[in-house]
């Protein structure tokens, strides 16, 4: 057994050597550096898992990580999907009344309100809102009372309408826009006195 374990083994590191350079930089090509590392990261582990699955005759070993590596950056984008959802189902629950499916300017705000979360935040609000789990059952996914997850589910509410209340309206001048532009008319006024 332990023969087999370390010629597994062995396998696996002459795979990595061989090709971690070239997967990374088939991620780095279809995203940012960031998520390219946890691509990489993410097609070795697949890679690991199903080891036996990965063909051994020279040159086809590397098409098949860049399948993995696309089926991980497949999977992100369609996590950064549902999140994006998140943010609009929470931009109707949020903010009532027709204005807020409707009108693309709510819904860029609540992205953008979004955004500004943390990522325990998000993931409080999107047990909630997406999921659409109870307190006790999004509890157990955190790992946490219940009772403890409805005052943080209550902190991020909080924390997304501080985003939303502070957030401008896209076709609002920004504060510094706004101070120059009073500014400029006050001028005007005094000169044509």
């Amino acid at each position: 057994m332990r023969r087999t374990r370390s010629a597994r083994e062995e396998r696996f590191r002459s795979l990595y050597a061989d090709h971690h350079d070239p997967v990374l930089r088939f991620a780095l090509r279809r995203t940012d550096p960031a998520r390219a590392d946890d691509v990489v990261a993410e097609t070795f582990l697949v890679a690991w898992r199903r080891l036996d699955d990965v063909p051994r005759r020279t040159g086809e070993a590397l098409p098949w990580l860049y399948t993995v590596a696309r089926n991980c950056l497949l999977n992100a984008t369609r996590g950064d999907d549902r999140q994006r959802a998140v943010a609009v189902r929470l931009a109707a629950r949020t903010r009532p009344g027709p204005a807020a499916g409707g009108d693309p300017g709510d819904r860029l705000q609540v992205v953008e309100a979004w955004s500004r979360l943390s990522a325990t935040e998000q993931e409080v609000l999107a047990l909630a809102v997406w999921e659409d789990l109870t307190s006790p059952q999004a509890g157990r996914v955190l790992g946490i009372s219940a009772a403890a997850y409805r005052v943080r589910l209550a902190r991020a509410r909080a924390s997304l309408s501080r985003h939303l209340d502070g957030a401008q309206p896209l076709d609002a001048p920004s504060p510094s826009r706004a101070a120059g532009q009073r500014a400029a008319a006050t001028h005007a006024q005094e000169t044509s006195r």
